[in-house]
């Protein structure tokens, strides 16, 4: 480990100042099973062809059902989510209990309600320190147009309403 002059907690509070959406990530898992987790690594990687990114920690419970994963959807929570997106951030409860799902590409679990899913089959994993960084090509995409779940500094937030420069 190369040395700093900061701590991962100082790090980690840092890395809270760029705002994210928050997303759930749902797969199969090695034996057939539903695995989902709420994540906020979420990127886009390339317009031609359709990539997008997410990263897993090493230390997640679910990390080798989605390492062996050869398809997942990202749905991108919409504003009024925040209970899911605390239900899959939680361990060692059925995450799925309860929800209405549908099911998507290669049989991956669908939410029904989200602002934005993207179904993706794996394109790469790479490296990526204590996370394995995660590389999906698009196939499928429905963007319901909802306003995001946002996440700043350790908390959820809102989008501010837009103005209307013609009411000034």
């Amino acid at each position: 480990m190369s040395s700093s002059n900061f701590s991962k907690l100082d790090f980690r509070n840092a890395l809270g100042s760029f705002a994210t959406g928050i997303t759930v990530i749902t797969a199969l898992g090695k034996n057939g099973q539903k695995v989902g987790m709420t994540v906020n690594s979420f990127n886009s990687v390339s317009l031609d062809p359709a990539l997008v990114l997410w990263s897993i920690g090493r230390d997640s419970n679910c990390f080798e059902d989605f390492m062996a994963a050869e398809a997942f959807a990202i749905h991108v929570l919409a504003e009024d989510q925040q209970e899911l997106s605390n239900r899959f951030a939680k361990t060692g409860s059925d995450r799925f209990a309860g929800l209405e799902l549908s099911e998507g590409l290669s049989g991956v679990p669908l939410l029904t309600h989200y602002s934005t899913c993207f179904q993706c089959s794996l394109a790469n994993q790479y490296d990526g320190g204590d996370h394995v960084i995660i590389v999906g090509k698009v196939l499928e995409l429905s963007d319901h147009g909802l306003n995001p779940l946002i996440f700043h500094r350790g908390g959820y937030k809102e989008l501010a309403t837009d103005s209307d420069p013609s009411k000034d």
